[in-house]
């Protein structure tokens, strides 16, 4: 691949900060050919707080692969996190603060991408113009129009990109999936997941001065500029519109990810509502993302369900549950179990032929990284792309949603059973951590009509401007990638 210069890159990007005014993409060996057992990879981790120490730990040791950089805005992680890499694979990595910084380095084959859900996607296009192959976090988007411009930097760059929807790598849940798809426990009417898990109270943390070892306007990159509080780092970024998704689109994107993979063939829907709202027990806090959420997404002659809901796990709240039921024609897929309408006796559910890449999420990334073959992605962008996606449009509908008192009903979806089901378990979940619902009111999401195949509602301005943000220069997710 032939060198890139800076004004090309900015014309394709952004333009980029004078950190680097020298920045170039440069190719690697792994934009050339298939990979021997014996070439080494080096790989980048972005984002070394969380869930960056899982991927320090996956790839670090991996026979043939090096952590070659660390990345993160927070200089005081280097410390310890270059200490996990040099226990495990023995060299020292390089730590910088800038992504771009790393993406100049020729030798650097792949990225792997931990950082809030606002930074994915930029960095995957970055990464992919760069050369490099890129893992990537769930949701691979913040937004619906970000996740189709990874997909589209895959394919003209043609990089390895995986997304971290870990199921995706299990051979026993892909022979399940297969099962279903197959007809043999009946029709599939309704696809459901649960992401119930909890999420109470974050309270409310003042702004304070930013502390001197991280670098804000970075870690904020394409989100808008504001005030720093440690409601938004480390952890509960997760709660709040300018870089998180809820816990839908945190925990949930993996269970949506596996109930859309059962729906044989399924993109995006034709059809969205969601229904809910933030509820904490006797106070209110900081956080601005539904805890409790229902969404239903129309795929014709089949269902999406999802259950979100955080008031869970404690004192008289319903039990903790991420999972994910199928009800067919001919009964109900429950764990491993198929329990027939008849009232017979659950028998357990035989997996039809099913075959993943090897090595679980880190492992078959890197098998992919050495073959070239697109096959070899256990989850590639598309796939990260629909489920993630998923996430976002219920959270559309939620946001153009109308307050209402839970007297209203909403004649969405009102003549589906299990739709209602998952609406009365909201009431009831609320009412047993002692919520009023005659003193409280919910957010009715707007019925949103959906083009799976242009990826836009159907005259709706409010919906469509809520598929992509204004970014924040340099850090734009561009049109053209």
């Amino acid at each position: 691949m032939a060198k890139i210069t800076r004004r090309q890159f900015v014309n394709n990007t952004a333009k980029a900060s004078a950190v680097f005014p020298l920045f170039t993409v440069a190719g690697t060996k792994s934009s050339a050919a298939v990979l021997g057992a014996n070439d080494r990879i080096r790989i980048g981790v972005a984002g070394i707080n969380g869930r960056g120490q899982s991927h320090i730990a996956g790839f670090a040791g991996q026979p043939g692969v090096e952590v070659s950089y660390l990345i993160d805005p927070d200089t005081n992680l280097y410390e310890s996190r270059g200490k996990q890499v040099r226990d495990r694979g023995g060299n020292s990595p390089t730590c910088v603060q800038d992504i771009r910084e790393a993406l100049d380095d020729k030798n650097l084959d792949a990225v792997s991408v931990a950082t809030c859900n606002h930074w994915h996607s930029l960095i995957t296009v970055w990464a992919c113009q760069a050369g490099k192959d890129v893992y990537v976090e769930k949701p691979i988007s913040h937004n619906v129009f970000e996740g189709r411009k990874c997909v589209e930097a895959a394919a003209k760059y043609k990089r390895v990109v995986q997304h971290g929807t870990q199921q995706r790598s299990d051979g026993n849940r892909a022979g399940q999936i297969a099962a279903i798809q197959s007809g043999k426990y009946g029709k599939l009417l309704v696809s459901k997941g649960y992401c119930c898990k909890p999420r109470w109270s974050i309270g409310f943390r003042n702004v304070e001065k930013v502390p001197s070892n991280l670098d804000w306007n970075l870690w904020l990159g394409p989100a808008p500029m504001q005030d720093f509080h440690r409601n938004l780092h480390t952890y509960n970024w997760h709660w709040f519109w300018d870089t998180g998704n809820g816990d839908t689109g945190n925990q949930g994107v993996h269970e949506m990810d596996v109930a859309r993979w059962a729906i044989k063939g399924a993109t995006l829907p034709k059809r969205i509502f969601s229904i809910g709202g933030r509820y904490i027990p006797g106070e209110k806090d900081q956080g601005e993302t539904p805890n409790m959420q229902v969404s239903v997404y129309d795929y014709g002659e089949t269902i999406l369900l999802f259950e979100t809901r955080g008031l869970v796990g404690k004192g008289n709240a319903p039990d903790r549950n991420v999972s994910n039921e199928f009800y067919t024609s001919e009964g109900v897929i429950k764990g491993w179990k198929f329990y027939p309408k008849s009232g017979g006796e659950a028998v357990p559910v035989e997996g039809e032929e099913a075959t993943v890449t090897a090595g679980g999420a880190f492992g078959s990334f890197i098998n992919a990284v050495r073959s070239r073959k697109p096959e070899d992605i256990n989850c590639d962008a598309a796939a990260g792309h629909y489920s993630s996606a998923l996430c976002h449009l219920g959270n559309i509908s939620y946001r153009l949603g109308q307050e209402s008192s839970f007297d209203t009903k909403s004649d969405a979806f009102a003549d589906n059973d299990t739709v209602g089901d998952s609406i009365e378990m909201l009431r009831d979940n609320l009412e047993a951590v002692n919520i009023k619902l005659a003193d409280t009111t919910y957010m009715v999401g707007r019925d949103l009509k959906f083009n799976p195949e242009t990826e836009q509602f159907d005259g709706d301005d409010d919906a469509n401007a809520l598929l992509t943000r204004n970014y924040r220069k340099p850090f734009v997710v561009p049109e053209k990638v």
